[in-house]
């Protein structure tokens, strides 16, 4: 599984800020690493340099094998928050997905 991470110029794609993503993400996907090859990370400040609530942007895709990606976005105060917040969601739908193929 590879994990890629885009950020767009209001926010630091250093090493240093972006390995913990990768763990983070790395770790809470495991389960479904076996079906994924890739997810997709756009971190964006929907505001620009401005200061606001809400306005961390965090849209990720996960492309499977054989199937249509899926994509979520969360909206947060920080960047831990807003990726944390779809990592929630993108393993909901994975499990929701996955309990549906089981189903059948």
């Amino acid at each position: 599984m590879t994990v890629q991470i885009n950020t767009d110029k209001t926010i630091s794609g250093s090493k240093e800020n972006i390995n913990p993503f990768l763990t983070q993400i790395k770790e809470g996907l495991s389960r479904f690493s076996s079906n994924i090859t890739r997810i997709e990370v756009h971190l964006s400040d929907e505001n620009g340099k401005n200061e606001g609530l809400n306005d961390i942007r965090c849209m990720m895709e996960a492309r499977q094998e054989g199937k249509q990606p899926i994509a979520v976005t969360n909206q947060a105060d920080t960047s831990e928050q807003a990726v944390s917040g779809a990592l929630d969601k993108l393993k909901t739908s994975l499990e929701t997905i996955s309990g549906k193929e089981r189903n059948y």
